[in-house]
């Protein structure tokens, strides 16, 4: 019902990379969680307590059932919040590790490999597995809070619920391959485009695509100057602010 809902402009992945960046700097915690295995681990639960704070923070100061325009006021003011104390980590940490650090805070896959994958691959499955659990129930609130109650729907609770999980999903992809934004805002709308509303491959729809956009993303970044490699994050955030400002205008804000 949010067509502005995004985990990059609610500020959830900058709470997201305030966490996992902190892990990361912290040189204490993360040599204990290298020797024992858990380092991976440590950067995902850094990243899911810094998003679940910046949900928490956003439904505080906008309310749970506010207006689009307060959410996002709210959502802008947390991750310059996070992003503010994201650059002060940055700067009170190891000048060896900043350059790193900086170039994944802007999104990258170039660190990505096999072994890596089947922590947040199966998170992510999980997830999805609970959402696609919930889609009729999801289907359902797109009529409204009373509606979806009448019809037997705890909203506050799958409200809630789902929020939480999209901040685990977030801090998940956070965690492995940095601060990606808008892929979330774009790639709804263009399915809603090519399908109903109501559909119920809707999600389906957005999973597959959302996953084919940042291939493409990923080879454009890797191609797109000789011999150096863009940031994804940087390609997605020139594409998706563009279409940030399509979507106000056309929705007449």
């Amino acid at each position: 019902r949010n067509p502005l809902a995004d985990p990059y402009l609610f500020g959830i992945s900058s709470g997201a990379s305030f966490g996992a960046v902190l892990v990361i700097a912290a040189g204490g915690a993360s040599s204990m969680l290298s020797d024992a295995g858990l380092y991976d681990l440590g950067i995902t639960a850094g990243a899911f307590i810094g998003s679940a704070v910046s949900v928490i923070l956003v439904i505080s100061l906008s309310g749970m059932g506010a207006q689009i325009e307060r959410m996002l006021l709210a959502g802008v003011a947390v991750s310059f919040m996070f992003s503010a104390a994201t650059s002060l980590v940055l700067y009170m940490a190891d000048a060896q590790a900043v350059a790193s650090l900086i170039f994944w805070t802007m999104g990258s896959f170039s660190k990505a490999h096999w072994g890596a994958l089947w922590m947040p691959s199966l998170v992510i499955l999980i997830c999805i597995a609970i959402f696609f659990a919930n889609h009729r129930r999801l289907r359902v609130m797109l009529a409204g809070d009373e509606s979806a109650t009448a019809l037997g729907v705890d909203v506050k609770r799958l409200r809630i619920s789902m929020l939480l999980l999209s901040s685990l999903l977030t801090a998940t992809l956070v965690a492995n391959c940095g601060g990606i934004g808008f892929v979330g805002l774009m790639v709804p709308h263009i399915v809603r485009r090519l399908l109903e509303r109501r559909s119920k491959h809707v999600l389906t729809a957005c999973v597959l695509l959302g996953g084919c956009f940042m291939v493409w993303v990923d080879v454009l970044a890797r191609t797109l100057i000789d011999n150096n490699e863009l940031p994804v994050g940087v390609i997605t955030a020139a594409i998706g602010s563009a279409f940030f400002l399509l979507v106000l205008r056309r929705r007449g804000w």
